[in-house]
C-alpha cells in the first residue's frame, strides 16, 4: 500500500476501501487508522467471545453472529463492511469457523 507506513493493512481489509477500478477511496492514513481500530476491536472482542462461548449459552456461530449484530448496529463506530471484517478476523484468531453473515445491502 504505502512504503512510508510500517503498518500494512491486509488485502482483505484494504478491499473495503477500494473502488471498482481498484483505487483507494480514502487516504492511506485513514485506511491504516481504520485497520488499527478494527484489528484492536477484533483482538479485544476475541476475549469476550471466548467468555460467552465458555459460559455454555451459545455456540461459536451464535457468539460471532451476536458480536456482528452489535458491531453492525446503526450507532456503531465501524461500518457494516468493517463489522464483517472484524468478525471474520475474530473467527481466524479463535480458530473457529466463520459464520455466514447477514447481507447488509452494501456492496
Amino acid at each position: 500500500m504505502d512504503d512510508t507506513s510500517q503498518i500494512q493493512p491486509p488485502p482483505s481489509f484494504a478491499e473495503l476501501f477500494r473502488t471498482r477500478s481498484g483505487k483507494l477511496s480514502a487516504p492511506i492514513a485513514e485506511v491504516v487508522a481504520r485497520y488499527e481500530l478494527c484489528e484492536d476491536l477484533a483482538s479485544h472482542l476475541t476475549e469476550q467471545a471466548q467468555k460467552l462461548y465458555h459460559s455454555g449459552n451459545s455456540s461459536e456461530e451464535q457468539v460471532l453472529l451476536g458480536m456482528h449484530a452489535g458491531l453492525a448496529a446503526q450507532d456503531s463506530v465501524v461500518s457494516p463492511g468493517e463489522a464483517g471484517w472484524i468478525v471474520q478476523r475474530m473467527a481466524e484468531l479463535l480458530e473457529w469457523r466463520a459464520p455466514q453473515l447477514p447481507e447488509n445491502g452494501e456492496d
